[in-house]
Formats: C-alpha cells, sequence, structure tokens
C-alpha cells in the first residue's frame, strides 16, 4: 500500500508541477511533510541540500531519497519513475501535436499565464528553505556569502558549496 500511495504522490507531484525542480518544492512539502508526514520540515530541507549537491535534477534526486527512505531500493524505484512518468507521457503529446499548433496566439497565451506560476512556485520553494535555513546569523551570513560569490561574483557553485561545508563545520 505505501508504493502505492508513493507512485500516486510523486506522480502527482510530477504532473502538475512546471517550472522544474525548484517549483515542485511546494507540492513536494504538501505530499510528504503534510498530507503523508513522511518526512518532518527540517528532513526536507537535509533532502534538498543532498539533492542539489548531487548530479541530475532535484526532484528525481529526491524521489531517490524519500523514495529509499520509505521503502528501500523499490521504494527509490517507484518514487523516481513515479515523479518523471507525467513529464515523458507530457512531452510526447506535445511533440506529436507542437508542429500543428506552434503558432496559436492560444499556446502563447497559455505559456505566457504558466511563466508568472512558475516563479511564484519558486519563490515559495525560497521561502519554505529560508525559513527553516536561516534560523541564526550564521546561517544568514553563510547565505549572504553564496549569494554574492555564485550570484554576482559568478563564483562556480560546486566551490561555493564545498566552502559552504566548510563554513558549516567551522561555525556549527
Amino acid at each position: 500500500m505505501v508504493l502505492l500511495k508513493l507512485f500516486l504522490s510523486y506522480f502527482k507531484i510530477g504532473l502538475f508541477s512546471f517550472g522544474g525542480g525548484l517549483a515542485m518544492l511546494p507540492f513536494i512539502q504538501e505530499e510528504l511533510i503534510e498530507k503523508h508526514g513522511w518526512i518532518n520540515p527540517a528532513e526536507f530541507v537535509d533532502m534538498l541540500a543532498i539533492s542539489q549537491v548531487t548530479p541530475g535534477p532535484i526532484a528525481i534526486n529526491a524521489a531517490t531519497f524519500l523514495g529509499f527512505k520509505i521503502n528501500g531500493v523499490l521504494g527509490s524505484a517507484v518514487a523516481t519513475f513515479s515523479v518523471i512518468f507525467p513529464s515523458f507521457i507530457i512531452i510526447v503529446t506535445i511533440a506529436h501535436f507542437l508542429e500543428r499548433f506552434k503558432h496559436s496566439k492560444y499556446v502563447k497565451w497559455v505559456f505566457d499565464g504558466i511563466r508568472p506560476v512558475v516563479l511564484g512556485l519558486i519563490g515559495s520553494a525560497l521561502y519554505l528553505v529560508g525559513k527553516q535555513s536561516l534560523s541564526d546569523i550564521k546561517g544568514i551570513l553563510i547565505a549572504i556569502a553564496m549569494f554574492y560569490l555564485v550570484g554576482i561574483r559568478k563564483i562556480n557553485p560546486m566551490i561555493c558549496i564545498v566552502g559552504a561545508g566548510i563554513a558549516g563545520v567551522l561555525l556549527y
């Protein structure tokens, strides 16, 4: 029964999330923490951190991580498959019809309407992660430093991740 719940939860996340992994975070939070109680908010932030530093899309990494936590390797396989399966179906369907409708003003309007939603979802994820991660001045200083180094100075994010990890060890 847990595998079916895992499949349905991640299928829904994959089906209704536009804009990539960060835009999925509010849906993931609702399903994993609020609806099923599979993890708590602190574990959610840890899952995001692990998902960000491992190669691959955050949503797939998070699904694999949580699936393993819930039901081992089989849970990982089910969660990972179910989060990518809706995208696969949608992309195949769109590719089939895109040539016919790519110049439609209605298609353009749909995408124009979806873009602000994606920004809002990413903002919601930022708020959620910020609320959990920025609980003291040390965390705030690390976040500001990383924003400056990656966003403004254009330093390689991997170097900054390693630096933030070292800062965490030294400061905490």
